[in-house]
């Protein structure tokens, strides 16, 4: 199983959104590198589902239900998505404030490249992050 944060302004869709009705595409990614991380996603792994731009601040988990598939929003062609199921919030909100804080987080990719969207988790991440949002996965 791998792990991975995927960003969305709350605005436009949120955690409580996603919640409400359960299983969601994850569609409108345009840069590749996302992309590619998108495409690298297999059913069951996890992501942490993060609040970007107002809140900044991981907020719920996510499953992969449905592997990578042509984004039907894409009038290119080029770019896919996957579907989630929003399976819990997380006790504890883990604001950018709190990782930045974390000397363990120092490399998280979330850190160095900050305006990438979908991102991999390494699994010794993953681990300090569910245990600062008080969550068991």
């Amino acid at each position: 199983m791998a792990y991975w944060l995927v960003k969305s302004e709350p605005s436009a869709w949120s955690w409580s959104d996603h919640f409400k009705v359960g299983v969601a595409e994850w569609d409108g990614v345009r840069n590749h590198q996302a992309h590619n991380n998108m495409k690298a996603m297999k059913g069951g792994d996890l992501a942490f589902f993060y609040h970007s731009v107002t809140e900044k601040s991981i907020v719920g988990i996510l499953q992969v239900v449905k592997e990578h598939y042509p984004d039907h929003t894409d009038p290119s062609g080029k770019f896919g998505m996957v579907d989630f199921k929003a399976l819990f919030p997380v006790k504890t909100l883990v604001t950018l404030a709190d990782i930045k804080a974390n000397k363990t987080l120092a490399d998280f990719q979330l850190l160095r490249q900050t305006r990438l969207s979908v991102l991999p988790v390494p699994d010794k991440h993953w681990k300090i992050i569910c245990r600062m949002a008080d969550v068991e996965t």
